[in-house]
């Protein structure tokens, strides 16, 4: 059964999402009430589902494999399978939190047993108790607001929100991706940068994201791996092109080798350039 979507109750992320929605249509987040249960079954699945790795990952996953059949005419291994499945889930969840902290600068905490996804219609309903704000916020008098001193205290608060929900998760896929923790956090990190760089660029702020990408992830912030990892190259006329080096693989090689993903570490500059400057 879907949720009902009360977006017309006061709440500190509501108008973030509503954005988010606005120039980025293939994702939906509805609030949930404090009593309304979550939805699960049919098309929706649990964060906390996922996390218990059982027949609601394996229902999960066979999406994932039916896809790659269908699309590229052969199954990719188990491995690959729950890889892209992660990808695909995680990409998704980090913009609960950081969608609010880019546009509004408040870091919803969204635990698994909070948060059920939709995937075939691009839904997610989740469910806030609790959020970060700085000082002077309006917010700061509702139900659940917790203020802290500062833009670095706000951005460790992120952090802790994205691992808070995604820990478990990773508990539930990782077995089956055959990845050790530094490179399930690694492709966390790579999530938490590539879904809020997309979304920038379709907000126009695309320049102020990495900046705030770069001071969100330094480096040394475990369990995340590894920084932000901007980086610019320049285009035959000049022009520069914006890239990145991920944190970690997702896989996509063992099913198409010659099509790598323009920020992997296997695609050299040369061909990051020429494919950027095409898209460009």
């Amino acid at each position: 059964m879907s949720p009902t979507l009360l977006s017309a109750l006061p709440s500190p992320v509501a108008d973030a999402y509503a954005r988010l929605a606005e120039v980025f249509p293939g994702l939906r987040v509805g609030e949930l009430a404090e009593d309304e249960r979550a939805p699960r079954g049919g098309a929706w699945v649990g964060a906390d589902e996922l996390a218990a790795g059982g027949a609601e990952l394996d229902a999960f996953l066979a999406w994932d494999d039916a896809q790659v059949l269908r699309d590229y005419g052969e199954r990719g291994r188990p491995d690959v399978i729950a890889s892209f499945g992660l990808h695909r889930y995680a990409w998704t969840a980090c913009l609960l939190v950081t969608i609010p902290w880019f546009l509004r600068r408040r870091v919803p905490r969204v635990p698994a047993a909070d948060v059920s996804f939709e995937r075939v219609r691009g839904r997610m309903a989740v469910r806030v108790r609790q959020f970060a704000c700085l000082p002077g916020d309006p917010a700061a008098a509702l139900p659940g607001a917790r203020v802290v001193p500062d833009e670095e205290a706000l951005r460790a608060e992120v952090r802790a929100a994205v691992a808070e929900h995604l820990d478990p998760v990773l508990g539930g896929f990782g077995p089956r991706m055959r990845r050790g923790k530094r490179a399930l956090w690694g492709m966390v990190t790579d999530e938490i940068v590539e879904s809020l760089w997309y979304v920038s660029h379709l907000l126009g702020e695309e320049s102020r994201a990495r900046t705030e990408l770069e001071l969100l992830l330094p480096g040394a912030t475990k369990p995340y791996v590894g920084t932000a990892a901007f980086r610019e190259l320049t285009g035959p006329d000049g022009t520069p092109l914006p890239t990145r080096d991920r944190a970690s693989c997702c896989l996509f090689y063992t099913v198409r080798p010659d099509d790598t993903c323009v920020t992997c570490p296997r695609t050299c500059d040369a061909e990051r350039v020429r494919r950027l400057s095409a898209s460009a």
